[in-house]
């Protein structure tokens, strides 16, 4: 499944998937907040912290043939909360930090149960969309600021040689 890193989710019901891009991209001091907060139990690894490469594909202009670009560093995990039967977490995160990952896949499991998904919902999502928006923005003013615009003037014409070839 592809995400698109700088697009924001649909309006409305949020599915697993926009929440584990979200989760992965979250700050981990807010991770940290927010999940301790909530869970204080054991886990139960279904797969333990990994680090590995992925190879990124890009496409020229946004639309044309698929070309590999290069690998990034990735890691994951899997997780249960306490009971073999309780809901999994997943988390996929850039980069080498495995608490990151794991607190991502406890959010993700935690998101899972009715009892904490409207406060961690609104806790954890929503302060990271904000977070995001807020990066996004700078991203925006700093391009910004180094914007040049061109512009051409016309000559205006006075009426010189047309006006010789009348007379």
């Amino acid at each position: 499944m592809f995400h698109a890193v700088d697009t924001s989710p649909a309006p409305g019901a949020i599915t697993r998937a926009d929440r584990m891009a979200l989760l992965a991209r979250a700050p981990i001091d807010l991770l940290e907040r927010t999940v301790g907060a909530h869970h204080a139990g054991g886990l139960h690894w279904l797969r333990r912290p990994e680090t590995g490469l992925m190879m990124v594909q890009g496409r020229v202009g946004g639309t044309g043939e698929r070309f590999h670009l290069g690998e990034i560093t990735v890691t994951r995990c899997a997780l249960r909360l306490g009971a073999a039967d309780a809901p999994a977490g997943v988390a996929w995160v850039l980069g080498r930090d495995a608490r990151r990952c794991t607190l991502a896949a406890v959010a993700d499991a935690l998101l899972q149960d009715p009892a904490h998904h409207d406060a961690l919902s609104l806790e954890l999502l929503q302060a990271t969309r904000q977070h995001l928006a807020e990066q996004a923005q700078a991203r925006q003013r700093r391009a910004q600021s180094t914007r040049v615009d061109f512009f051409t003037m016309a000559r205006e014409s006075d009426g010189g040689a047309d006006d010789e070839d009348e007379a």
